[in-house]
């Protein structure tokens, strides 16, 4: 998963450089930006309203992006319209959709209060904007069954069929809804 850090850095890299066309800076597609049904689409989020959780945001998005191959999840860049964007709000986590792939998390304190991971919430409340509903009650080894999986609950990885869902909904989404 991190050549895909390595192919965006370099990509960026070429269209801050940009070619010169008749003495004019001419506008490239980033390989992320161009990539075709079945490659991996990236997902930008601002979890600079995540207050205390932005670490745990962080940790949630490493680990769906070491768990698929279809999708990767990267921090927006500074004045960067986000896809996916996290609030940190008192109550329990949750998440508004809007869309696949995109959506606004509200990550509760509550839950966290009562002895929920955040690294958990982070990583459960990401999969719904990647698609996934919550499958409750479930145990700990689903990680959309959430809360069910009661406090001890600390697995934050996506199961096997949670990964192949995801692959199967972005390898079928439009190519142009991502960009």
């Amino acid at each position: 998963m991190r050549i895909r850090t390595l192919t965006g850095a370099v990509a960026a890299v070429l269209v801050l450089s940009g070619p010169v066309v008749s003495g004019q800076a001419v506008a490239v597609r980033t390989a992320d930006s161009a990539a075709p049904p079945g490659e991996t689409r990236v997902l930008t989020y601002d979890a600079g309203r995540a207050g205390e959780f932005a670490s745990a945001v962080g940790r949630g998005a490493e680990i769906w992006n070491d768990s698929v191959d279809a999708v990767e999840l990267r921090p927006a860049a500074s004045g960067e319209p986000a896809d996916i964007r996290i609030v940190v709000v008192d109550g329990w986590p949750r998440t508004v959709p809007g869309g696949l792939g995109s959506g606004t998390v509200y990550f509760g304190r509550d839950a966290v209060a009562d002895g929920h991971s955040t690294v958990r919430i982070a990583a459960h409340e990401l999969g719904h904007v990647l698609g996934l509903p919550d499958r409750k009650p479930g145990p700990c080894s689903e990680l959309m069954s959430g809360a069910s999986a009661g406090p001890s609950c600390a697995s934050a990885r996506p199961n096997a069929a949670e990964r192949a869902e995801v692959e199967k909904k972005f390898e079928r989404a439009p190519a142009g809804l991502f960009m």
